[in-house]
C-alpha cells in the first residue's frame, strides 16, 4: 500500500524487452537503501515488484504484458522520469491518501492553463471510471495524491490544480498535451457510489432503506 506521496522523480536507466515482458531498470539513489527482493515500490502509481537490485542505486522491475497494455508503462523508454513511492510501512504518516497501485485506467491530458502560481491539467477519462471521481474528492495521477478541482460530467473530464511543489517534484509539471496518466480511483468513494448504484436499481432494497429511514425518522 502506498499513500500518494510521490518521493522521488528518477530516471529509467534501461529497458529489456522480452515476449510479452518488459525489464526495467530505475536509478533509485538512496531510494533504493534497504530495498529487498520482492518488495513493492509504485512507480508512476503502478505497483511493481523488486526483481533484481545493484549497490549504485539501480533497481529492476518486471512488467507483464497486461500491465504494460492497461498503464503508461509501455510507452516509457531510456531517460524517461516516472514518479516512485515505497510502500508505507504501519505507523508512517499517511499525508495523501490509501492508494493500492492498482492503475483504473489510463487519461489523457486534454486542457492545459495556468492560474496565478498554480496549473490546471485537465484529464479525458472514460465515463465508466469518471463516476467515481467527485469535487474535491481524491484521485491518484500517475501515483500522486492530488485533490479534485472540478469535473465536466458531459465532456467526461476531470482537473487538478497543481501548487509549485507538485509541479517541481512529479512528472505532473512536465506532461504535454495528448500525454497519458495512470489514474486510481479512491476506493471507498467507488464503493460508495457502486452500493448506491445497486440500492437504487433494486426495488425492493430501496423500499427497504426507505422504510428504515421513515422508521428512523418516526422515532
Amino acid at each position: 500500500m502506498f499513500t500518494g506521496i510521490v518521493q522521488g522523480l528518477v530516471a529509467v536507466k534501461g529497458i529489456e524487452e522480452e515476449r510479452d515482458l518488459s525489464r526495467i531498470e530505475l536509478d533509485l539513489g538512496e531510494l533504493a537503501q534497504g530495498l529487498e527482493l520482492g518488495a513493492s515500490v509504485a512507480v508512476n502509481g503502478t505497483c511493481l515488484t523488486v526483481t533484481r537490485s545493484s549497490n549504485n542505486g539501480g533497481v529492476c522491475f518486471d512488467i507483464i504484458k497486461e500491465t504494460l497494455n492497461t498503464t503508461n508503462l509501455g510507452a516509457l523508454t531510456a531517460g524517461s522520469l516516472v514518479n516512485v513511492e515505497r510502500s508505507f510501512k504501519v505507523g508512517d504518516e499517511v499525508g495523501g491518501h490509501i492508494v493500492s497501485g492498482h492503475v483504473t485506467a489510463t487519461a489523457s491530458l486534454c486542457g492545459l492553463r495556468h492560474e496565478g502560481h498554480d496549473r490546471v491539467l485537465t484529464f479525458a477519462l472514460d465515463p465508466q471510471w469518471l463516476r467515481f471521481v467527485l469535487h474535491k474528492g481524491y484521485v491518484g495521477v500517475d501515483g500522486a495524491s492530488i485533490t479534485v478541482s472540478s469535473v465536466d460530467r458531459e465532456n467526461s473530464t476531470f482537473s487538478i490544480s497543481l501548487i509549485p511543489e507538485t509541479i517541481e517534484r512529479t512528472t505532473l509539471g512536465k506532461l504535454a498535451l495528448g500525454e497519458r496518466v495512470n489514474v486510481e480511483v479512491d476506493s471507498q468513494t467507488q464503493t460508495i457510489v457502486e452500493t448506491i448504484e445497486r440500492v437504487m436499481q433494486d426495488p425492493q432494497m430501496r423500499e427497504s432503506m426507505m422504510s428504515q429511514a421513515l422508521s428512523g425518522d418516526a422515532e
